[in-house]
């Protein structure tokens, strides 16, 4: 097994983030413990301030809200397996091109997937709304996948 960490903007999949990145971006994460916990949160809060996104802040466990989890996860488990790498970095070599594959068109995509998805948990006052976004998913799911 290995970890990958990465986050998404309308414009890259980013690696490392850029100054301008660090002091405007916003930092959104789940709610996994080990991603809240004092030390962790210590941490972001560092580079972020008030600017995280975190644990009581959105509906828990909310994938739906988090565009690795709505998009990039899936995505990459799709794809990096293809080839059947036998090798760890076999499989970090299938992550980097995956990664590196993915256009600049189809982040702009999911991002204004992500608003509509933000706007029906808004819609829906921050209760279920798993049945307000499949028109979203289907929307634009098959422009993520290049159809």
């Amino acid at each position: 097994k290995i970890g990958v960490w990465c986050a998404i903007s309308r414009r890259r999949i980013i690696d490392q983030l850029d100054d301008q990145e660090l002091s405007m971006g916003y930092f959104q994460q789940d709610g996994a413990t080990c991603h809240t916990s004092n030390a962790s949160m210590a941490e972001i809060q560092s580079f972020f301030g008030d600017r995280v996104i975190s644990k009581g802040l959105w509906p828990p466990r909310s994938p739906d809200l988090t565009v690795p989890d709505f998009f990039l996860w899936g995505h990459l488990n799709g794809t990096v397996y293809n080839n059947k790498p036998r090798t760890i970095d076999a499989l970090k070599e299938n992550i980097r091109t995956e990664i590196q594959a993915i256009n600049a068109d189809n982040l702009a995509k999911t991002s204004d997937n992500m608003v509509r998805r933000i706007q029906a948990c808004l819609d829906a006052n921050g209760e279920h709304f798993q049945h307000l976004i499949g028109i979203i998913t289907i929307d634009v799911g098959f422009a993520l996948l290049g159809n």
